[in-house]
């Protein structure tokens, strides 16, 4: 078992596709755009809220209208985050385990700031630390490695600066995208990707994963 554990949010902890749907479909709807299947914004998701925006918006950051339903839908996830969003099954039991055995949890999101640390209070009280977007504070979104090196300096488990051989070799990160084996692989970290969030396992080897697993309580065997 690993002693720190780094977790990817959407589609790694917690089902969050359906609200994020219902909030990019009520911020279109308000300007009078098209609206999306569920499956699109499986597509769509992954590199942030803004990209989110842009993937969904006719014409992107370019329309007129972009700026306005943006903030719609900033507006509207913050309000109804948590309507159908659950943890898979099997993960709230997982950290309890995790936690018992005194390992460190944290978990780094491309979700802005407020949604994530919402989203984790509320359904995670094993997690120590949470980390969402805000590249205000000079904090880059992933794939860049700031974030899990931010979550990392607030356990106390090592940061770009401390860097100990040690630190790294008992860190693992777990995500669900190509964007999560690349911030991991930007980090110096193993990375665990997990089969049931939103992309599949060939997708996932074609971006470099090569360790998966189908149910979150292989977790407690997984070694470095």
């Amino acid at each position: 078992m690993y002693k720190t554990y780094i977790f990817d949010l959407d589609g790694t902890l917690l089902d969050t596709l359906q609200d994020l749907t219902n909030s990019v479909n009520h911020a279109l709807a308000m300007h009078g755009m098209p609206q999306h299947s569920k499956e699109d914004i499986r597509r769509f998701v992954g590199n942030g809220i803004r990209l989110l925006m842009e993937r969904a918006v006719p014409g992107g950051a370019g329309n007129a209208d972009f700026d306005a339903a943006f903030a719609d839908f900033r507006k509207h996830y913050m309000e109804h985050s948590t309507d159908t969003t659950r943890p898979y099954d099997g993960i709230p039991q997982t950290l309890d385990a995790l936690k018992a055995s005194g390992c460190k949890i944290a978990v780094v999101s491309n979700k802005m700031m407020a949604a994530t640390q919402t989203l984790v209070s509320h359904f995670f009280p094993q997690v120590d630390v949470a980390i969402g977007e805000h590249e205000a504070a000079g904090i880059r979104k992933k794939p860049a490695p700031d974030t899990v090196f931010e979550a990392l300096r607030l356990l106390g488990a090592g940061s770009a600066a401390s860097d100990s051989a040690n630190d790294r070799r008992e860190t693992v990160y777990v995500g669900d995208s190509d964007v999560d084996i690349e911030t991991a692989r930007n980090a110096g970290l193993p990375c665990i990707s997990v089969l049931w969030g939103f992309r599949d396992r060939q997708f996932l080897e074609e971006h470099g994963g090569k360790t998966f697993i189908t149910r979150p309580e292989d977790l407690l065997t997984a070694e470095p």
